[in-house]
């Protein structure tokens, strides 16, 4: 039986935000019921213990999030979540204290990344002060920078990002500059169980985009798969788009799905290094590993 470091399960497809980074998806909007997202848990729980709140969407617009966090803790899942953070004023209560969260990543790039953004401080606020409120659960924070150009960053942009920075120094009362400390793709701890990540801007694979050349390895259905909000089963969490359908786990089971032909071939055609998908052979992200 295959089993996964984790399994995403998008409990919304809808966002509240228009980041510049983040393609909206073509898929229809839709959001998990809790009978639902219940039936998908029975079917992963032999195959992984964590669970990640999200392909594409804002996981906290979804109206009955305690309740989601209720429904994993009482099955043995230890819950993350990937959030702009918009929202956690408003869904604290919801959050703070449940058993199930495990972590709660914050991708502060999505900030500058949409257009409409207002008042850096009030956003950071609210965040921090629901950190503050929280880390005595032993939940692991995460605050994502994720908007480094492959280029030099234009003045503009590296300020936006000093503004950001300072705020955290200030928050955390450190004696070192972030900036001096962090490097992409990795993180700086900034106190316990608080960390800091700056990494290139994200590009989602496309079927639009050119193939890369060569070969690669991927750790999709390896380490983790995804279900989509429709019960989609995918191969990671990078195909927001719904491309590599492996099946839907409300026509067949989990266990059946990704065992079957389609996901076979694309776990043998890695072991080569060669990606038998085409979406997978327009994906930069498979680079990384080799």
């Amino acid at each position: 039986m295959k089993t996964f470091k984790k399994v995403y399960i998008e409990i919304t497809s809808v966002c509240n935000l228009a980041c510049s980074f983040c393609p909206p998806t073509e898929r229809a909007k839709g959001l998990i019921k809790v009978e639902q997202f219940e039936k998908v848990l029975d079917q992963i729980r032999p195959h992984t213990k964590y669970i990640y709140l999200h392909v594409k969407g804002e996981p906290l617009l979804h109206p009955r999030i305690d309740q989601l966090l209720d429904a994993a803790h009482e099955r043995g899942f230890k819950v993350n979540i990937t959030t702009n953070g918009t929202l956690i004023r408003k869904q604290r209560e919801k959050l703070l204290g449940k058993p199930a969260l495990r972590q709660m990543n914050f991708s502060l790039h999505s900030f500058d990344g949409h257009e409409g953004s207002e008042n850096r401080e009030k956003y950071l606020g609210d965040i921090l002060e629901f950190v503050r409120d929280a880390r005595e659960h032993n939940v692991i924070f995460s605050y994502r920078l994720w908007n480094l150009q492959r280029d030099d960053q234009t003045d503009v942009d590296r300020r936006k990002n000093a503004e950001t920075l300072e705020i955290l120094e200030k928050e955390y009362d450190l004696d070192f500059k972030i900036e001096e400390r962090v490097e992409p793709g990795k993180g700086v701890k900034i106190a316990p169980n608080i960390y800091l990540n700056q990494d290139h801007e994200f590009k989602w694979p496309s079927l639009l985009e050119p193939e890369y050349t060569g070969k690669g390895f991927c750790h999709a259905l390896r380490s983790q798969a995804a279900v989509l909000v429709d019960g989609t089963v995918v191969p990671c969490c990078l195909d927001g788009e719904g491309v590599i359908k492996l099946g839907n786990v409300n026509e067949q089971s989990f266990s059946e799905i990704i065992e079957g032909e389609r996901a076979n071939n694309l776990v043998e055609g890695f072991s080569r290094r060669e990606a038998v998908e085409e979406l997978c052979r327009k994906c930069g992200y498979r680079q990384k590993f080799g």
